[in-house]
């Protein structure tokens, strides 16, 4: 970023009457700076390892220009290894499907949580809170278990149903509904429209971006995944691309360029996803009231 983008981003967002070239601003950018600087190390040399030979990989040495140079042989073998575009299809197929899935019962929850007082409500809003607190590896067993009762195991289905539960995102959404004024739905009741019909044009259109952003929180947890598709799924053609990555990697041993090859294949679609939405994930995290508040 250039001096001159710099300094007009501080003169757009700084209040009337504030010096934008203040003593706290610029600490406060120097944090930011370093902090972002600190998270894209990792990154970086994930990179790097993976573009350098496995001999250069694994030396004892760090060097930043490896010996025998730069080169995409540990992609080469990674993709050539296993299937790769089927793994990613599948992990596609089953994201998209539990972030579908867990947005519309989240936000139907939520808005019953908040508009509605029903027989049960406080037990089973406790029950909400509880899932969150358990852990859960400890669902693990009895979740196969019932794949194998109901003749999910190497389903798409064994793999998007458990996951297809998320109560913390209930409680986010559910937040989000209770400061939506309560005037605009009667106004809507007025003109004859029923619950459902409310929920639909008014509560809706008013929650896109916290919808995108769960949504997209979803996706990227449900792609990330690796343990419940790993237990649920033996068939080759069913893995997601993470659990496809680690028979390869198991498969070659302990070869760092190439696991961090497979690393870089497995989030380069969510990088992809976090450039095309990052305004909605921004817009989804900064709404903490309605109308200002």
């Amino acid at each position: 970023m250039s001096t001159y983008s710099l300094a007009r981003g501080i003169k757009q967002t700084h209040k009337p009457g504030e010096n934008p070239w203040s003593v706290s601003r610029m600490v406060a950018l120097l944090i930011l700076a370093f902090l972002a600087a600190t998270w894209l190390v990792p990154f970086g040399w994930a990179v790097l390892t993976s573009l350098k030979s496995e001999a250069d990989a694994g030396a004892s040495t760090i060097d930043l220009s490896p010996p025998d140079g730069f080169s995409f042989e540990a992609y080469r073998k990674v993709l050539t290894a296993g299937d790769i575009p089927a793994w990613a299809w599948n992990s596609l197929i089953t994201s998209v499907a539990i972030t579908f899935i867990t947005v519309a019962t989240s936000a139907l929850a939520g808005y019953a949580f908040s508009r509605l007082d029903f027989r049960g409500r406080r037990w089973l809003y406790a029950a909400i809170i509880a899932a969150i607190i358990i852990p859960p590896q400890l669902l693990i067993v009895p979740l196969f278990r019932q794949m194998l009762a109901f003749d999910l195991v190497d389903t798409y289905w064994g793999i998007i149903l458990p996951q297809a539960f998320a109560p913390a995102m209930v409680l986010i959404l559910k937040r989000f509904f209770d400061q939506i004024p309560v005037e605009l739905e009667d106004a809507a009741r007025v003109d004859g429209a029923n619950r459902l019909r409310v929920f639909w044009s008014v509560v809706l259109p008013l929650s896109r971006p916290i919808l995108a952003a769960v949504a997209i929180f979803v996706f990227i947890g449900a792609w990330n995944n690796f343990l419940w598709p790993f237990i649920v799924t033996t068939d080759a053609d069913l893995m997601t691309l993470p659990v496809g990555l680690q028979t390869v990697k198991s498969a070659y041993g302990l070869q760092y360029a190439q696991n961090m090859a497979s690393a870089i294949l497995a989030a380069l679609p969510l990088v992809v996803v976090f450039l095309f939405f990052q305004r909605q994930i921004i817009k989804g995290i900064a709404t903490t009231g309605f109308g200002g508040q």
